[in-house]
């Protein structure tokens, strides 16, 4: 199971268009309310949640999906069910992915250290530890994948899809689509 954190203020192509394509790479997807079951986003968009993020067991997942959004990340910061779920998703092993202004949440855990990562490009900064001399929309080091922006948003919803179920299944996801970026 993947769980996307939505907070208020997030950035709706950050975790639909990835909520999207796992879906259907057949990949089992709840999109968690961090303060609601109905999320607004940061471009005024609602989204009824799948479940609450007290219903989430991590012994369920496989991936913890941050979208970013500046609202979204302070309401995941402040949410410390939220912080505990990255926390025990992180000690457990499983597979951490966030994008644009998101990264700074793993950086700031002390999680990017010594890793390579991307993020919004004017937050770079932010990615204290991280190795950020690549230019590119989507980095995987470890268990660890990271994404530029919204404009990465297929690309990363694909490159999660690749991680959990191999580049054969995400190719076929990528075809299904006609994505040629």
């Amino acid at each position: 199971m993947v769980c996307i954190l939505l907070g208020t203020g997030f950035e709706e192509a950050e975790a639909l268009v990835p909520a999207d394509m796992l879906r259907r790479a057949n990949i089992p997807v709840c999109m968690a309310g961090v303060d609601g079951m109905e999320i607004t986003g940061a471009h005024d968009i609602t989204v009824k949640a799948d479940c609450a993020l007290s219903d989430v067991n991590v012994d369920e997942l496989e991936l913890v999906v941050l979208p970013g959004g500046l609202g979204g990340v302070d309401a995941i910061k402040n949410s410390s069910s939220a912080m505990d779920l990255i926390r025990a998703a992180h000690e457990k092993g499983i597979k951490l992915a966030a994008i644009c202004a998101a990264p700074t949440i793993l950086a700031e855990l002390g999680y990017l250290d010594g890793k390579q990562a991307v993020c919004y490009p004017s937050m770079l900064d932010r990615l204290t530890g991280a190795d950020t001399t690549h230019n590119c929309p989507v980095v995987v080091d470890g268990n660890i994948i990271t994404g530029e922006a919204a404009g990465s948003a297929f690309t990363f919803g694909f490159k999660l899809i690749e991680v959990l179920r191999g580049a054969e299944k995400a190719e076929k996801v990528r075809k299904s689509v006609y994505y040629y970026g």
